[in-house]
């Protein structure tokens, strides 16, 4: 099956070379669609010498015109995706490109719909942040009982879904609502959901971290609004 890596980017001058390394690296048939979020700290210039260059010759490399999120630059991506699979791959170091197989198995077996990868199963993973944990359980916790899916990493970022079923789907949020509404919205069109447990690396701030407690306020806001709108029926295109 072919990967389309979905890399939604946005300041990361520090990690943008060796991330797209790595997922060069990956032993599968793959595309990996860069979406540039309108970066200022040199990102988007590290990003057309690589395009001109032609030194990674899977990549393909959009530029939004205007710093929009992450969710835009997802809409972006996605929608631009021609493989079997779709994966979404932060820019930073945090998770780790040699895990899709990991992370596509239950897909490729046939068993799932969407797969999501758990950095609370198991798994090494740097030790940070109580706050930010319990904040992702909490928000977790509250997504189940809406959704009725015992997921434990509803905020994960290594999300992989087969393509004819994410483009049933229209990304609305353009920042990092995108995890509670696209959660709620594969539950709403009842997709076979498996999780697996990955590692994770994670970063601070002063290494680039970008979410916050206001994001966090805003995810509450985003799991009532996508579950609560019943018309809504998973925004199917």
């Amino acid at each position: 099956m072919k990967l389309s890596i979905v890399v939604p980017v946005y300041n990361e001058k520090r990690t943008i070379n060796q991330i797209l390394e790595r997922i060069d690296k990956v032993p599968y048939e793959k595309e990996i669609i860069v979406v540039d979020d309108c970066s200022t700290d040199g990102t988007r210039e590290i990003l057309r010498s690589l395009d001109t260059s032609g030194r990674i010759p899977c990549a393909r490399f959009f530029y939004q015109p205007v710093n929009q999120g992450k969710g835009a630059a997802l809409r972006t991506g996605i929608a631009s995706a021609t493989g079997d699979i779709v994966l979404v791959q932060d820019a930073d170091l945090e998770y780790d490109p040699s895990e899709y197989g990991i992370l596509i198995q239950p897909i490729t077996a046939g068993l799932a719909d969407v797969v999501y990868g758990s950095r609370f199963l198991s798994g090494p993973h740097r030790v940070l942040f109580f706050w930010h944990s319990l904040g992702n359980r909490i928000l977790t916790l509250l997504s189940n009982m809406f959704t009725d899916l015992n997921l434990t990493d509803m905020e994960t970022c290594y999300k992989a879904f087969r393509r004819e079923v994410i483009s049933k789907i229209t990304i609305e949020e353009n920042r990092f609502g995108f995890e509670p509404e696209i959660t709620a919205k594969i539950a709403r069109l009842h997709c076979k959901v498996y999780e697996v447990p990955i590692s994770y690396f994670g970063r601070d701030y002063t290494e680039g971290k970008k979410i916050n407690w206001k994001d966090g306020v805003a995810a509450l806001y985003f799991i009532v609004k996508y579950n609560l709108r019943r018309e809504n029926s998973g925004s199917a295109r």
